[in-house]
């Protein structure tokens, strides 16, 4: 009644014969102005799909009246 499929409990045991291997690179994005203008953009490049953002560093203040600025590294496929 319970008996293992033919390859194995846990699937085929052979591997892939090929799998494509990707070049990646890291991305550096930082944005510059308000606070609610970079909250806003945070907000749109996660609507987009392209990063979260839980994945930006804090705002943090440049000097500057009313200025702040957010970090990201992004890891990008380059083909």
């Amino acid at each position: 009644m319970f008996q293992n499929p033919p390859n194995g409990p846990h699937g085929p045991t052979n591997p892939p014969e090929f799998l494509p291997e990707y070049r990646y690179e890291i991305v550096h994005h930082t944005l510059f102005g308000s606070l609610i203008a970079i909250r806003n953009t945070i907000k749109l490049l996660h609507k987009l799909n392209y990063a979260d953002p839980n994945d930006w560093s804090k705002p943090l203040p440049t000097g500057r009246p009313n200025e702040m600025m957010a970090i990201l590294a992004k890891r990008v496929r380059v083909d």
